[in-house]
């Protein structure tokens, strides 16, 4: 089940995740269970994380970071050439309040 977020949410999203750098890289292997593992870890606690796509393919970044977002349960909140930003609240301690819809 993927979050669904309305237009502010996500603007409000991307404006939280401006300053932050990529902190996993998807390579050739493409989406690994181990890699779905440590994003989901991640989210978990940062809430908010870029993740660096390395694929000359426009549809395959797409493809990735869409399939990347199914498996964690979390937002594709925007995917900008290589760099998906991908949100999903923590179950133990949130940390972002999103504005209401």
């Amino acid at each position: 089940m993927t979050i669904a977020l309305t237009n502010a949410q996500t603007r409000f999203l991307r404006g939280q995740a401006h300053g932050l750098k990529a902190i996993l890289q998807v390579g050739g292997k493409g989406v690994s269970q181990t890699l779905v593992d440590e994003v989901a870890g991640a989210l978990e606690h940062h809430e908010l994380i870029k993740v660096k796509i390395a694929s000359d393919d426009r549809e395959a970044r797409e493809a990735l970071a869409m399939e990347l977002a199914r498996r964690t349960d979390a937002a594709l909140v925007q995917r900008i050439g290589h760099v998906a930003i991908l949100y999903r609240p923590s179950v133990e301690r949130r940390q972002i309040v999103l504005p209401r819809a």
